[in-house]
């Protein structure tokens, strides 16, 4: 845990509720530079515990078209690190949601990784996920992060193999980020047979909460998720509603899979 870190709290808070966090992913500008904080804020109404607000790049190659697509509207309308950082300034004016940072090395390291963890630190993230840092390819990089203050989610895939398990789990902080199958971000109509039985044992070997991510696309996959992790993570099928419907339409989605989650898991219920 980080020092003030609004990620490990809440996911504590949601556990001595008997509760499951709801992670939604956006893209920061899109569908336009001024949608994106309306957009996190109603969310955040609507019951996300923790926000995924990516920042564009160019070559995102763990994700699917929805997402390729968003990141391409997004730098066409202007979106750039500075951007998104007075994006999470705005929305902490108003709301206190944790606020995780997603996106590839190249915009980091372009803007300057030290100076980025800063800046982000003082718009108000809690947290970065780095997609394609693994743990160990840049130790130095990992330490920098680290050491900013900034939770450093981690990445786990239905390939990585339960040596190595403990050694990414011991090197992350704020959560796991457990992919539910292999390939890129996408929605699916079903969920291998196998990932409950994964992620029991992946909550068993590690200290951290564990989120499932990668094709969780309607309530009842939510709802069948919640009942075995700790978190839900929900990002294409989140956006393409955004794209076909506009933020209203987004917000209803997120709110959906809220009250179906609170089905699948009585605690997960807020009070009314």
């Amino acid at each position: 845990m980080t020092a003030d870190s609004r990620i490990p709290a809440r996911f504590a808070a949601l556990a001595s509720e008997g509760r499951r966090a709801l992670v939604p992913y956006v893209t920061a500008g899109f569908p336009d530079l001024e949608t994106t904080v309306p957009l996190l804020r109603g969310l955040a109404d609507a019951g996300a515990d923790v926000l995924e607000l990516g920042i564009p790049f160019s070559d995102p190659l763990a994700d699917g078209p929805t997402i390729q697509y968003s990141s391409f509207q997004a730098l066409e309308a202007g979106t750039t690190v500075p951007a998104v950082l007075d994006m999470l300034r705005a929305f902490r004016e108003t709301h206190d949601t944790p606020v995780v940072l997603f996106t590839y090395l190249n915009p980091v390291v372009h803007y300057g990784v030290d100076r980025f963890c800063a800046d982000a630190r003082e718009a108000g993230a809690d947290g970065v996920l780095l997609t394609d840092l693994p743990v160990g390819s840049d130790p130095e990089m990992e330490a920098r992060v680290t050491s900013s203050g900034l939770d450093l989610i981690r990445l786990l895939a239905p390939t990585t193999g339960f040596d190595r398990i403990a050694g990414i789990a011991a090197e992350a902080t704020g959560f796991l980020y457990y992919i539910s199958r292999t390939g890129v971000t996408g929605a699916r109509e079903t969920l291998r047979d196998e990932l409950a039985s994964e992620v029991v044992k992946l909550r068993e070997a590690v200290g951290l909460p564990v989120a499932v991510g990668f094709g969780i696309s309607t309530p009842e996959q939510a709802a069948e998720v919640a009942a075995i992790a700790d978190g839900v993570v929900v990002g294409s099928a989140l956006v393409k509603t955004l794209q076909n419907d506009g933020p209203e339409a987004a917000v209803a989605f997120l709110r959906g899979l809220r009250e179906a989650m609170d089905e699948a898991v009585p605690g997960n219920r807020r009070a009314r």
